[in-house]
């Protein structure tokens, strides 16, 4: 039946992609998000669903005249250094052959990145992206939520198998990550009861990830839920919130989850803190001995016999930062935080030349929303392999397409649609496609 369900979904869109390739995207992130193909038992699950969706996409890329260059501000160009550098990196690394798998997963990832940036230019396309990426994530976290509620935090809530995200760890984090974009996504719905829905997935969330018994996740939500504070204009109102979320998540914790929290108090009694420690050791030494870094992953037994500080176990990463400076260097990092230093600045753009303009009141709380999403990706990722990952890349998306919509005044002659009518499923009246508003404020660029 699941596999029935996915088919049906992937199927029909990967062919209306070939007309419309933004669709295209859309199944793209869906499935590399969610990943609803590894809940399934039969022929979905190894398909190569994610591959036929590609093909489709590029296409209906090449085929399409509604398209634009992909290289549409700072974040991009950097986005783009990188991947060259992440592929050099590879190619004089320990064990190209080896690395290829994860080298080829990771530009596939960046090339659909790219892909999206070209096809994604409305109001319409840029929200209907940001809500298939926050909502594959908020149906997972939803449904973790309500576990963690009903066996009492006893159980940890895992992420989709063989994904980016299944282990606990990295799962927490991109729910903690999600929160923010479901917050902006709210301001959007129009009935009570839909925006009590979201306020709703947000609580099972947090709960979720509480309930992954992470402590980077717990880290990360706690910097988030500060900057979220931070940056509302209703800082009474939320802080009653988070008090009361607070009052009713913690004590649902079983004995277990008090104890594995504890030990980020008392980390150098904790074996698993002292291998991490370990494996930051190594990543930093491969990286003062190897200009490239190790290639897609320094976790080869050879850098530890050479470089364990405390012992000789190979280990992950357990930081996006350590991950980046282990496997590509420190040119590898210098790029990879300047990515998301810019994407922050750009997001800031947003939240700083919006607010008198009320046709951008999305893109002002989008800017806000993904700033504080990076704060947490930015805490609770020095304590996870996360670097790869999707969802931060997404955000960039959102954020460089924002600021183009906002820099060309695209509310001026976008044409207003429905969702029905820009998937091609009714027809467009010459009235819609010609709404035009005038006399609106000017737009700084810069």
């Amino acid at each position: 039946m699941r596999d029935l369900l996915v088919l049906t979904i992937v199927i029909p869109a990967a062919i209306m992609a070939l007309r419309r390739p933004w669709i295209g995207v859309l199944l793209w992130t869906w499935l590399s998000i969610m990943n609803p193909h590894r809940y399934s038992w039969g022929i979905a699950y190894e398909a190569p669903l994610a591959a036929v969706t590609a093909g489709c996409t590029v296409l209906g890329l090449l085929m399409t005249k509604d398209k634009q260059s992909p290289f549409q501000g700072t974040p991009v160009k950097i986005f783009v250094i990188l991947a060259i550098w992440i592929t050099l990196s590879w190619l004089a690394g320990i064990d190209t052959e080896g690395d290829y798998p994860q080298w080829s997963k990771v530009m596939k990832i960046y090339f659909m990145t790219l892909v999206a940036i070209s096809l994604l230019k409305t109001k319409l396309q840029i929200l209907a992206f940001a809500w298939v990426t926050a909502g594959s994530l908020a149906i997972l976290g939803a449904k973790g939520g309500i576990f963690t509620v009903l066996s009492g935090g006893g159980h940890r809530v895992w992420g989709p198998p063989e994904s980016f995200i299944y282990d606990n760890n990295h799962f927490a984090l991109a729910l903690v990550m999600t929160i923010p974009l479901l917050y902006m996504l709210q301001q959007g719905l129009g009935k009570n009861w839909h925006k009590l829905v979201a306020t709703a997935t947000m609580l099972l969330c947090a709960a979720s990830a509480l309930g992954s018994q992470s402590r980077g996740g717990l880290l990360a939500i706690v910097a988030m839920g500060v900057m979220f504070w931070w940056r509302s204009e209703k800082k009474a109102g939320l802080g009653i919130g988070i008090l009361i979320a607070i009052t009713v998540l913690l004590p649902l914790m079983p004995e277990e989850w008090w104890t594995r929290m504890n030990t980020i108090q008392s980390y150098e009694e904790d074996n698993s803190a002292i291998g991490r420690l370990n494996g930051w050791h190594v990543a930093t030494q491969v990286a003062l001995n190897n200009f490239f870094g190790g290639g897609m992953s320094f976790q080869h037994q050879i850098y530890f016999n050479m470089y364990g500080l405390y012992n000789t176990d190979t280990i992950a990463a357990h930081s996006i930062y350590f991950q980046i400076l282990g496997n590509h260097g420190f040119v590898g990092l210098f790029l990879f935080l300047a990515l998301w230093i810019s994407t922050y600045r750009w997001a800031g753009w947003l939240r700083k030349n919006t607010p008198a303009i009320p046709e951008a009141h999305w893109a002002r709380i989008l800017g806000g929303m993904v700033q504080v999403s990076l704060v947490g990706y930015a805490v609770g990722g020095a304590f996870l392999s996360l670097a790869y990952f999707d969802l931060p890349y997404n955000m960039m998306v959102m954020v460089v397409l924002a600021r183009k919509w906002v820099e060309n005044r695209a509310w001026e002659t976008e044409p207003k649609l429905s969702l029905r009518e820009a998937l091609g499923l009714t027809k467009t009246t010459p009235s819609q496609a010609g709404a035009v508003m005038e006399n609106s404020p000017k737009v700084q660029k810069g």
